[in-house]
């Protein structure tokens, strides 16, 4: 048997053990424990909208608050699949301001596909409240993401204070509330979407903030959460996770001062020294779960973004290693940067490559705007998604081995847990790969950094991709939304539209679906539903409705092909 041949049955094997038993059905974040993204089915073509659900009825309020911008920056669930039934975060109660987003209930419900559309089964009322709205030191300014889990015949459901609702998930009753903290706290929260591994044990992240200063003080305590099948919990310390990282008073390299532009200062600077805060979950991670049970989950300074860890952890919650995210990358200054000394360059003598908020090599931040969440690859590999701002705010994908260490990265990276197809004896990431424009490279005054970046780095445009990577993160595709067109469908479905986009519209998924032909399936800003085939070719796209400025939402495949796909607070349906 050739090895070629022989890898290939091994990655197919290897493939098979990390899917649930329904391998066809979308029962968390990525879809499965590892969250590669990938189902066995064949996604349908998308050619209609089959329904039509709205599940937050406020946008029209949260894109009309100041604090949004215009924006609709609210981070969703993926739909949950189980046969032809759907699981679906749904929000009610009271919108009053972003800033005290906490006057919202959120809700799940199942759907039954029926007659040709969704009838709701039932609604179960959660009492879970996000972490409150950031502030310059910190947390989030993008609601963050409600999200339950599916795992035999129950589902998980986020609560108050840490806390997880067992519900049965044909009637929705509720079966057990499992509160790993006891008594209900107010400023502990369940932290980002719950995962589940084959056996059915759950995790997920949970931290306790400081009553009404959670992020200009330091975090009380923060936690990784397992809930055995059986209902009993453990927890384990970010502390007790992170050994050695710096603690909450020790000092980290902050960033120059804005009247020291354009950056570096001097090509020997050294940046002033900030507090750290002590290590706690970033919001809206979803741990993983290798199919040896290693755990992994992402960790970051609560008052500081550029000093963050990859985190590995044995299924008995004990540590297993840590990867720092610091000073890995290399592409900074007169590399994906213009020139030192011309605009959106760095200050002329500035060192090839380095950061030049901090005069050193690039630093994989974690945002709690992002959901960006750890994606496990058969051969052991782990890639996360960081932030970094110096690219245009682009981030950067990154990989680590089954060991821990830094292997290589690719140049995007921005709120994105990107889909894997196994094929061919080898691997495929498929993710999103916008070049942002209106963002300067590394700055926001736009006398040292113009937000025209098409004019000021041609080699380096605005544009909007669909990218299929190696295993290695070399590209082997890249699919350009070139469509300049903003649409809108009037109430008697009347499509009309305007060309006013001349760069393309930026990809507004998070969380990319694969079918078992390797067709990858993603939303985009500018309302459509694009179908892109393993070549790299568009199949097709279907216009859902325009959704310039939507916070990046994922999506699923159902068992029989169904497209479950989000825009503007509304679920659709798509398909034949």
């Amino acid at each position: 048997m050739s090895t070629r041949r022989s890898v290939s049955m091994l990655l197919a094997a290897l493939v098979l053990t990390v899917l649930p038993a329904r391998s066809q059905d979308w029962g968390q974040w990525g879809k499965n424990p590892q969250h590669t993204g990938f189902t066995t089915a064949v996604g349908q073509t998308a050619s209609h909208i089959l329904d039509d659900v709205v599940y937050d009825p406020f946008v029209a309020a949260e894109k009309a608050d100041p604090n949004g911008f215009g924006d609709l920056l609210v981070h969703y669930q993926v739909p949950l699949l189980d046969g032809n039934n759907v699981y679906m975060e749904f929000k009610s109660g009271t919108f009053t301001t972003m800033a005290h987003w906490d006057t919202q209930t959120w809700n799940e419900k199942r759907l039954q596909w029926q007659g040709g559309g969704l009838v709701e089964k039932w609604s179960f009322e959660s009492d879970w409240k996000p972490v409150p709205f950031g502030t310059n030191f910190g947390g989030p300014f993008w609601e963050p993401v409600f999200h339950a889990a599916l795992t035999g015949s129950f589902v998980y459901v986020p609560g108050a204070g840490g806390s997880v609702f067992k519900l049965n998930k044909t009637t929705g009753a509720q079966v057990a509330r499992i509160s790993p903290f006891g008594a209900i706290d107010p400023d502990t929260f369940v932290a980002g979407p719950l995962s589940v591994d084959a056996a059915g044990n759950v995790y997920y992240n949970a931290i306790k903030l400081t009553h009404g200063n959670a992020w200009n003080s330091d975090v009380n305590n923060s936690w990784l959460v397992k809930i055995a099948a059986n209902g009993t919990s453990q927890t384990a310390t970010f502390a007790s996770l992170t050994p050695g990282a710096p603690a909450g008073n020790d000092k980290c390299v902050g960033v120059f001062n804005l009247n020291q532009l354009p950056w570096p200062p001097a090509p020997d600077a050294v940046a002033p020294a900030v507090q750290c805060g002590s290590q706690r979950p970033g919001i809206n991670v979803a741990p993983a779960v290798a199919p040896d049970g290693t755990i992994y989950t992402i960790s970051v300074a609560h008052l500081w973004t550029r000093h963050g860890y990859l985190v590995a952890v044995n299924p008995n919650l004990t540590p297993k290693w840590t990867a720092s995210l610091r000073d890995r990358f290399n592409d900074g200054c007169n590399v994906l940067l213009p020139a030192n000394g011309t605009p959106n360059g760095c200050r002329t003598g500035a060192t090839t490559g380095v950061d030049p908020a901090q005069n050193r090599p690039g630093a994989g931040r974690v945002l709690d705007d992002s959901t960006s969440s750890p994606l496990v690859a058969p051969d052991g590999s782990v890639f996360y998604g960081a932030y970094t701002r110096y690219n245009y705010a682009q981030g950067h994908l990154m990989k680590f081995s089954s060991s821990g260490q830094f292997l290589t990265s690719y140049r995007f990276g921005w709120d994105d847990t990107p889909a894997l197809y196994a094929h061919d004896g080898t691997y495929s990431i498929l993710t999103k790969d916008n070049q942002y424009g209106d963002v300067g490279s590394y700055c926001n005054d736009p006398g040292f950094c113009p937000p025209d970046r098409t004019t000021w780095n041609p080699s380096f445009p605005e544009a909007y991709f669909i990218t299929r990577l190696s295993s290695n993160l070399v590209p082997e595709w890249r699919w350009q939304n070139t469509n300049t067109l903003s649409c809108s469908r009037d109430a008697n479905g009347n499509v009309t539209c305007v060309s006013d986009h001349p760069a393309g519209f930026e990809w507004c998924v998070n969380a990319p679906a694969v079918d078992g032909t390797g067709t990858v399936f993603n939303n985009s800003e500018d309302g459509n539903v694009y179908v892109i085939r393993p070549d790299g070719t568009l199949r097709e796209n279907l216009f859902l409705d325009l959704a310039i400025g939507a916070a990046y939402t994922p999506l699923s495949i159902s068992a029989d092909g169904k497209i479950l796909a989000q825009n503007d607070g509304h679920l659709f349906v798509v398909g034949n």
